[in-house]
């Protein structure tokens, strides 16, 4: 079980209240944090969209809030309301075509987000269906980890995160996809969590997780997302879209956007 979570930071006053955003943080240090207890703030962010005709359309304005680490942030809202643009604002992928303005800092400091401390799991599963569950993660795992672990503890690694995600079951079995019959919607989703994971983050974006997957199917992803967090003090922010009561439930904090407010 993770240790208990210390006191959030306060907040660091910015420099400039509308600040041009540069990715996420701005040290030039190279200094690497810890990938547990990562706490995720952020002041003042907004985002501002550019058409061809030069015209400015506000998605975000002026949103201030936190993550914790152990816990599950839901950032929801209707259709258009900007869940992901903020998503990817505070993990560092903000589009060219945007403009990001405020302060997102990590464990109260400016700094870069980088492999190791955070995960990004996009909406769209991208997995070969020929390979099965296992081959897949530990296909992943040869590519995310050090040459310098041994192949014997890359195998734990990707044993232990099939475990931790309710994937024993499938391992053997043929992710599939349209054409060739294989592992259910949800399990697919939970196999590309499951890639993100190998490199132990501290802090865990999920752009919509849920979506496409009926309500049981929903529940099962998210309640292994929660008990992850929770077991192994991961600081999860995740874009949801119409959550079941179920679903909702497993949430410890709540982002509702609307109107470019949060």
């Amino acid at each position: 079980m993770a240790e208990s979570s210390p006191t959030p930071p306060r907040w660091t006053p910015a420099a400039s209240p509308r600040k041009r955003l540069n990715g996420v943080g701005c040290n030039n240090t190279g200094e690497r944090k810890t990938s547990r207890g990562v706490f995720l703030t952020w002041q003042d962010v907004s985002v501002t969209a550019v058409d061809e005709k030069g015209k400015h359309k506000v998605i975000l304005d002026r949103i201030t809030g936190c993550a914790r680490p152990s816990q599950v942030l839901a950032l929801m809202g209707a259709s258009g309301s900007g869940k992901t643009t903020l998503l990817d604002t505070l993990s560092g992928r903000l589009g060219l075509d945007l403009i990001g303005t405020g302060d997102v800092l990590i464990n109260g400091r400016r700094e870069m987000l980088s492999y190791g401390t955070s995960a990004y799991v996009t909406q769209e599963n991208t997995l070969m269906p020929t390979l099965t569950v296992r081959e897949a993660i530990h296909y992943s795992a040869q590519l995310q980890l050090p040459g310098s672990m041994s192949p014997a503890k890359k195998l734990a690694r990707v044993d232990r995160i099939i475990r931790e995600m309710g994937l024993s079951a499938v391992a053997d079995s043929r992710i599939g996809g349209r054409v060739s019959k294989g592992i259910s919607g949800g399990e697919r989703r939970r196999v590309s969590i499951c890639m993100q994971l190998l490199a132990s983050p501290g802090l865990l974006f999920l752009d919509e997780p849920t979506s496409g997957l009926d309500s049981a199917a929903a529940y099962h992803v998210m309640a292994y997302v929660a008990r992850l967090a929770q077991t192994a003090g991961i600081t999860v922010v995740a874009a949801v879209h119409q959550p079941s009561s179920e679903v909702f439930d497993l949430f410890n904090a709540l982002c509702l956007r609307m109107g470019g407010w949060c």
